[in-house]
């Protein structure tokens, strides 16, 4: 277990959302962040107090979360004197980056002479099955996207969220180490060997109660030159009856790819259907969930209602404005 509360450590990450961890962590637990540390030139705000480590020592902090998600998911050398420094003013280091914490041996050595653990959220922790493609009880919905870091997670959080508040039966499914962080356990999806990752999500959603919902993290886009084995496995492994698109209008191309354009919602609709059929062919795309984060109020709601009446879809940014009709869409 991940002792908290934690301090987010945002290093020099270059805008927010290359800080997503740290930010995922705040908005869905900020009970547990006493602050945030970063480096000179970071561009990202979590809006906590900056701290030194000896003042979150001294506010209770007792683990150092590495809260940046860079291309990766690699230890920067810049963060290294700082992560030791954490360790030897007794923190925990816990980290979902590829770079296992466990694998560098200076920040062993100091973990070791400071009685502190170091934990690696992106390990696998289980045996993960071959997926068998057998039909499984209750119900699952998945979000998928035009692209990465469009609001996936936060979808089926709030999704999560509002079924609870209804009285109805939902589970979140995390699939990421921000996912993870935030509730405590899940599947860290991209450190499982490919022929496991289907398994491991038919793993993580296993036969329930009929009524009941599955709100599984969506991991990468279908569409996206890096990242497309993920999302397939999600969908493969994850058999949804249903399925939530995803977009964020104001990107100028993929993240992390300049010469790629993310795909229209209506090509993702029907590329989507047609992977998500070869396990469920009753699946169906019940709702677009649109990230308005850099929109204006006016502009955001003048945006959602055009995509609404193009696609014949509810369209919501159910953080910005609630999931309900995303959530009522289920049963359409």
């Amino acid at each position: 277990m991940i002792k908290t509360p934690y301090l987010l450590f945002l290093g020099d990450a270059p805008d927010r959302l290359a800080a997503k961890v740290a930010q995922g962590i705040k908005d869905w637990r900020p009970e547990l962040c006493v602050g945030q540390l970063r480096l000179e030139g970071c561009n990202a705000d979590m809006g906590l107090p900056d701290l030194t480590i000896e003042e979150a020592v001294a506010k209770g902090a007792r683990t150092m979360v590495i809260g940046v998600a860079n291309r990766g998911g690699y230890i920067s050398d810049s963060w290294r004197s700082v992560l030791r420094q954490a360790l030897e003013a007794g923190l925990d280091l816990a980290s979902g980056l590829h770079n296992l914490l466990r694998e560098e041996q200076d920040l062993v050595l100091t973990a070791d002479q400071h009685g502190r653990s170091l934990i690696d959220v992106r390990v696998p922790s289980v045996r993960y099955p071959i997926a068998n493609g057998v039909r499984r009880n209750g119900k699952r919905c998945l979000a998928v996207g035009t692209d990465c870091s469009v609001g996936k997670m936060y979808t089926a959080m709030c999704m999560e969220r509002e079924m609870r508040e209804r009285g109805m039966k939902a589970t979140f499914r995390a699939t990421g180490q921000t996912g993870i962080l935030i509730t405590g356990n899940g599947v860290p999806l991209d450190a499982v060997i490919a022929d496991f990752m289907a398994g491991s999500i038919e793993w993580l959603t296993p036969d329930n109660d009929e009524d009941h919902w599955d709100l599984i993290e969506g991991q990468g886009s279908l569409y996206h030159a890096s990242y497309s084995g993920v999302t397939l496995a999600l969908i493969h492994g994850g058999q949804p009856d249903a399925l939530i698109l995803c977009h964020e209008p104001t990107r100028e191309h993929m993240r992390g790819l300049p010469d790629y354009q993310q795909p229209s919602l209506e090509e993702l609709r029907d590329t989507a259907l047609i992977m998500a059929r070869v396990v469920n062919p009753d699946v169906k795309v019940v709702g677009i969930s649109i990230n308005t984060q850099h929109m204006g109020e006016e502009d955001a709601k003048a945006y959602c209602e055009e995509v609404e009446a193009r696609m014949a879809l509810p369209t919501v940014d159910p953080y910005r404005h609630g999931a309900g009709r995303l959530v009522e869409a289920l049963d359409s």
